[in-house]
């Protein structure tokens, strides 16, 4: 495993590409959403992808994850050498890429230890049950009860745990600090600040901008399905016309 992502090396020079993202182009029926994107990700590194609503991040998410829609009509995809662009969505995950949606998926009527139990149905299996309960003490406090009916930064712990309970190389983020209380978001940001030391890349998507470049060591900012950045978090925190024109903070 390589050293933790140090934001203070200039890794484009020195390391390859984990996650290569290179003039994708993806559409929803007719409908152009994802417009020539690239960016390079590097191993152990957390990027924030931003922009304000509408700007194609939750669909660049999808594209990597390999969902059907959006299709992806152009472009490559590349994990750790291997062509993402050329995967279903099963076999994306079965190469270590893991999408928490927005919604968080949490499956009814199934209790927190059934829904990570259902994770590892599959190999590659993750971190084991033990581990897990590690870093989410709460979960293991209500391993017995409906994952449902868990508050929402329960629900959103046990959304980030069903990802690791499988063996992942990229973890992407789709709002993960929504309708959370500042406190539950501090919470979850000392967890994914962990999970990047286990060597883990993430890639999260947040309207809580300044949340999420104060966690990030990078930043690609989205316009209208476009990158309209491509730079260190710290540039965009200090940047204020760059804040105000593209993410209205």
């Amino acid at each position: 495993m390589n050293a933790p992502f140090n934001k203070h090396v200039n890794n484009a020079a020195t390391h390859p590409a984990f996650l290569s993202v290179w003039e994708i182009e993806a559409y929803y029926g007719e409908s152009y959403i994802v417009q020539n994107v690239s960016f390079n990700i590097h191993e152990g590194e957390i990027l924030a992808l931003l922009g304000r609503n509408g700007a194609g991040k939750t669909s660049t998410l999808r594209t990597i994850a390999r969902l059907d829609n959006p299709e992806l009509r152009h472009g490559e995809i590349w994990l750790d050498h291997k062509p993402l662009h050329e995967m279903k969505s099963h076999e994306a995950a079965t190469n270590g890429i893991a999408l928490v949606p927005e919604d968080r998926r949490i499956i009814p009527g199934l209790t927190v230890e059934e829904n990570l139990l259902l994770a590892q149905i599959a190999p590659p299996k993750g971190w084991s049950l033990d581990r897990i309960y590690d870093l989410f003490p709460r979960l293991g406090e209500r391993r017995k009860q409906e994952g449902v009916t868990l508050s929402g930064g329960e629900q959103q712990m046990l959304s980030i745990a069903r990802a690791l309970a499988r063996d992942i190389k990229v973890l992407l983020l789709d709002e993960p600090y929504e309708g959370l209380a500042p406190v539950i978001v501090q919470e979850i940001a000392k967890t994914l600040n962990y999970i990047r030391d286990q060597g883990i890349t993430t890639v999260i998507v947040e309207q809580n901008a300044v949340a999420a470049l104060k966690l990030a060591d990078r930043a690609v900012i989205l316009d209208i399905g476009k990158v309209v950045f491509d730079g260190s978090a710290q540039e965009v925190l200090e940047n204020e016309a760059l804040r105000a024109q593209y993410l209205a903070i």
